[in-house]
């Protein structure tokens, strides 16, 4: 490949997963210069297409690739000897940001095997307060990891619910953390209450998401609210139409496109998403999964990711379970991975060589100049056909 153009060995480079890159980064200067470069990797997180999904059970995290679901690794995670439980908090740009049960948190690629501990947050005082700590709770805290790409540094977002038993009132304490600052500040209070205690916000197009209710009356609508990065506002975002927020419901991403899943009870699943962020007009529902007859009633479905050929859709079944949804023939069936047990939990995590202690300001993601110059002659090169062997 010596012969080629800088250009075209940017261009095929870019294609190839993290984890070969990292081998073919140690065979040359003049490749570990490149792939080491802010723009490569972020040009090769633009043409990234390769996803594992990371298995939680307890105290350890598995590596399972969505296109062998035979295969299953056990990873080295940075928490391994402070504890022995860990969660994942949230999944952005091939990091992962997870955290045990002395609130260690750290942001980690597993395809580079790079991490960044940051600071815990702070203790919130109101968990005591004098007047109130016999009826007031904290009832949850969740947590939201994303990348503002106006300062191009990723930020964690921690939400503290307390509800006064004896008013029936609510109230929040939302704590957010730049990597720019590495410090913890505090926000303004979240006029909503969450629906559940998941500890995971949804990422998508610069926000976090949650679902939840205005009060906490038994009658209270739900509804999808996205905490912006950059401003560091909530906003609510608009439902479908038909859907009204009387049944229960989550959010997840879905093929880059934000997909709300409505909880019909005994007769399904609903799978709906925005086709256009930020649109409530281009909410569209894609499919329906019905409630399987012969096992017990499925509480929760959240989608992670299709197939490699798209003909179905891998689901996490009751925080415990994997199953796929076959769209032609609309049947459940459930994955069995060799040694692993049934309470598992799945987040999605793309392949990249984005490190954790990243931080630029990229308004629009753009190509290194190497590939912008001289296309054509690029794509006269890739248009004959060429074989990469690792």
């Amino acid at each position: 490949m010596a012969e080629l153009p800088s250009e075209v060995i940017t261009e095929i480079l870019s294609r190839v997963p993290a984890k070969p890159l990292l081998r073919i980064r140690a065979t040359c200067k003049w490749w570990r210069s490149l792939i080491d470069s802010t723009d490569f990797v972020f040009f090769h997180l633009t043409k990234s297409r390769h996803s594992i999904v990371i298995l939680r059970q307890h105290s350890r995290l598995y590596e399972l690739d969505l296109n062998s679901m035979d295969r299953v690794k056990e990873l080295d995670h940075p928490l391994m000897c402070y504890s022995n439980s860990i969660k994942v908090l949230g999944s952005c740009n091939g990091l992962l940001c997870i955290c045990n049960i002395a609130d260690d948190i750290a942001f980690w690629n597993p395809s580079i095997r790079k991490h960044r501990i940051i600071p815990s947050e702070p203790l919130i005082r109101k968990e005591t307060k004098e007047n109130t700590a016999i009826t007031t709770l904290l009832a949850a805290r969740v947590y939201g990891f994303g990348y503002d790409s106006f300062s191009g540094e990723f930020k964690l977002v921690s939400i503290s619910y307390f509800v006064d038993l004896r008013n029936r009132s609510f109230d929040s304490h939302v704590k957010i953390y730049t990597m720019r600052t590495d410090v913890w500040k505090t926000l303004t209070s979240m006029p909503y209450a969450l629906c559940c205690a998941r500890t995971m916000g949804v990422y998508l197009s610069g926000a976090l998401h949650w679902v939840v209710t205005r009060d906490l009356e038994p009658e209270s609508l739900d509804l999808i609210v996205a905490f912006d990065l950059r401003f560091e506002v909530f906003r609510e975002v608009k439902l479908p139409g038909s859907v009204d927020g009387k049944l229960d419901m989550d959010v997840a991403v879905l093929r880059g496109m934000l997909c709300m899943v409505e909880n019909r009870a005994s007769e399904g699943f609903d799978v709906w998403v925005m086709r256009e962020y930020g649109l409530g007009e281009s909410w569209c529902k894609v499919f329906t999964v019905e409630q399987p007859r012969d096992v017990k009633l499925i509480k929760l479905l959240k989608p992670l990711g299709y197939s490699k050929n798209g003909d179905k859709v891998l689901f996490e079944q009751d925080s415990k379970k994997l199953c796929w949804y076959n769209l032609a023939s609309k049947d459940l069936s459930w994955v069995r991975i060799s040694g692993m047990p049934n309470n598992i939990e799945g987040t999605v995590c793309i392949g990249s060589l984005v490190p954790p202690s990243l931080q630029r300001r990229i308004v629009e993601r753009k190509k290194p100049k190497s590939v912008d110059e001289n296309n054509k002659k690029r794509d006269d090169f890739l248009s004959k056909g060429f074989k990469l062997t690792l």
